[in-house]
């Protein structure tokens, strides 16, 4: 039996059922299939790495433990307040002790608001495999969705892409992907994290501009918002759909 397989033999059913338990009034982009998409993530990142799995597994199922708004004054402090849970309950089921500190800085880590440098590989691949969630198809159905469940508008009515505009994404769901998303394939810490970001963050390119055709948006507005928000992008060209690649 391989490390993976001990692992969820011993550990997965406790700890995939506590989450279960803790997200069952998370947001419909929060809840336990958010989680499981991180862990298949982290897993597929960290093949052919030396990541260890102990420390991995539980840091990604345990991320997002605590639920916190989106639009909560206590955003910034989430992914600590995560951490500090998720060391409360491996201890309350007997995880290895040895291992707990390096999961606690992996889950406080993790979060783009918090800010903490990532110091470890395993914490590099939990960051990068939960920002791969905001990204891709996937990335934009969550993104719509959460805008909803804040009650947000889809878009300002008068500029839709924010060529003129400063983007505002406290207001309208659209504007995240101009104050975040189309950004974050640079935030990435690993080789095959930043790969897979930036072929998401084409298909996000993509997205908007179909959605500038559908909206009768003039084509250079549409192209002058995109390379505003990918203008330090070193992987502008292939992004852009520039050249044939």
């Amino acid at each position: 039996m391989n490390e993976r397989a001990t692992w969820d033999q011993e550990w997965r059913h406790p700890i995939e059922a506590f989450v279960a338990k803790e997200l069952s009034q998370a947001d419909s982009g929060h809840g336990i299939e958010h989680v499981r998409r991180v862990v298949q993530n982290a897993l597929g990142l960290a093949v052919g790495t030396e990541a260890r799995l102990q420390v991995l597994l539980p840091a990604a199922w345990l991320h997002d433990c605590v639920v916190v708004a989106k639009n909560s004054p206590q955003r910034k402090m989430a992914s600590r307040l995560a951490a500090q849970r998720a060391v409360e309950f491996l201890t309350e089921v007997g995880y290895p002790h040895e291992w707990l500190p390096a999961i606690q800085h992996c889950i406080a880590a993790h979060s783009f608001s918090a800010q903490i440098p990532c110091e470890t590989l395993e914490a590099r691949l939990l960051q990068d495999a939960d920002r791969l969630e905001a990204l891709g198809a996937i990335g934009l159905a969550r993104c719509l969705m959460t805008g909803g469940a804040m009650r947000q508008r889809l878009m300002d009515p008068d500029e839709p892409f924010p060529s003129r505009r400063v983007p505002d994404d406290t207001r309208q769901s659209m504007d995240h992907f101009f104050c975040k998303l189309l950004g974050l394939h640079g935030t990435m810490q690993t080789g095959s994290g930043r790969r897979e970001a930036v072929r998401r963050t084409r298909f996000l390119v993509g997205f908007l501009r179909e959605l500038g055709v559908e909206l009768g948006v003039p084509k250079e507005d549409v192209e002058r918002s995109l390379e505003s928000a990918l203008a330090e992008s070193s992987d502008l060209v292939y992004i852009m759909g520039l050249h044939g690649v």
